[in-house]
């Protein structure tokens, strides 16, 4: 068994640098496809912060009556907080309502003017919901319309936010459905060029194969030079794969690498980078972080797409 596994890599290793430039080629065409599977990654982390930070922009406010009794407010919060719906809850006082509404409008002077000679505060207390997922907050809206609470709730106002929710849900549908097509459609192509590839390059030594057969070689014997060959390549083009993205993220220039963005077309952000643009992570600490990931998934995707491309394309001449 050692002695059959040290001769296919001696011959893989062998096959490779006899085939040359077709072997070149091949590494090639497998980084290119390998760096479409890693720009579909990133694009999809991209992706998934962007949608979870404009989803916590979304929030639906209770706002009380101004008689309405702080220990009423504590208990209809310490229900709401027990909703499985519910992701955060905050609480603002009347006295923190008005502080907040003087510091917003500190530069007109009548609303300031208005305001002292009012003398009580005019605002109520309120509370912020945010639900863990955008198609929740029409429940957590029922919740409180079923409850008694009407002697304390001046107005709830999801029916005034329910388009910007619907609107929020569609968009996250549609980009996630857009970016599961794009995908697929650019997996399948890439896939597909990379195959046809290395079954040039086992064409080369078809008549060689065909020998081998005629003497009375097994399948295995004669496939496993060929396999072999096929995890160079893939080893290969994870490597380069990995020097590739590394050098324009290191660089700041992640528009490179999101080349291949699902969901919107690539805006000329030179100089900016991704966590400033699109609000989502810094593409290169992310890389750093999770290099090992990163580069044993690109890994085992470079192999796998060389030991079966290889299996498949030597299927033809061993007539099986």
């Amino acid at each position: 068994m050692l002695i059959q596994i040290k001769r296919n890599v001696i011959q893989g290793f062998v096959n490779f640098w006899r085939n040359g430039w077709v072997s070149l080629a091949t590494v090639l065409i497998m980084v290119v496809t390998l760096f479409v599977f890693g720009s579909l990654f990133f694009s999809n982390v991209i992706l998934t912060s962007s949608l979870e930070k404009l989803a916590d922009k979304v929030d639906i406010n209770v706002y009380f009556k101004v008689t309405a009794n702080e220990n009423e407010i504590m208990d209809l919060q310490s229900s709401v907080e027990k909703l499985p719906e519910v992701k955060k809850i905050s609480y603002i006082s009347r006295d923190q309502a008005l502080k907040n509404f003087r510091e917003k409008h500190s530069e007109n002077a009548l609303i300031t003017q208005s305001l002292d000679e009012l003398g009580d505060n005019p605002l109520g207390a309120s509370l912020n919901i945010n639900a863990k997922d955008p198609n929740q907050y029409e429940s957590i809206s029922k919740f409180l319309e079923s409850q008694n609470y009407e002697s304390i709730i001046d107005k709830v106002n999801y029916h005034e936010n329910r388009k910007v929710i619907e609107g929020l849900n569609s968009m996250i549908k549609s980009s996630r459905a857009s970016g599961l097509t794009s995908t697929i459609v650019l997996g399948i192509i890439a896939v597909l060029v990379a195959f046809n590839t290395i079954r040039l390059a086992i064409y080369t030594s078809k008549d060689e194969i065909s020998i081998m057969r005629l003497v009375g070689a097994t399948n295995a014997y004669i496939r496993g030079p060929f396999v072999m060959e096929g995890i160079i390549h893939g080893i290969l083009a994870a490597a380069i794969a990995m020097a590739v993205f590394w050098v324009p993220l290191s660089l700041g220039r992640e528009n490179i690498v999101l080349l291949f963005l699902p969901f919107s077309p690539i805006p000329d952000v030179s100089g900016v980078s991704t966590s400033e643009f699109y609000g989502g992570p810094n593409l290169f600490n992310y890389f750093i972080s999770n290099f090992f990931v990163i580069f044993l998934l690109l890994l085992i995707l470079g192999v796998a797409l060389g030991v079966i491309s290889s299996l498949i394309a030597t299927r033809r001449y061993l007539k099986i």
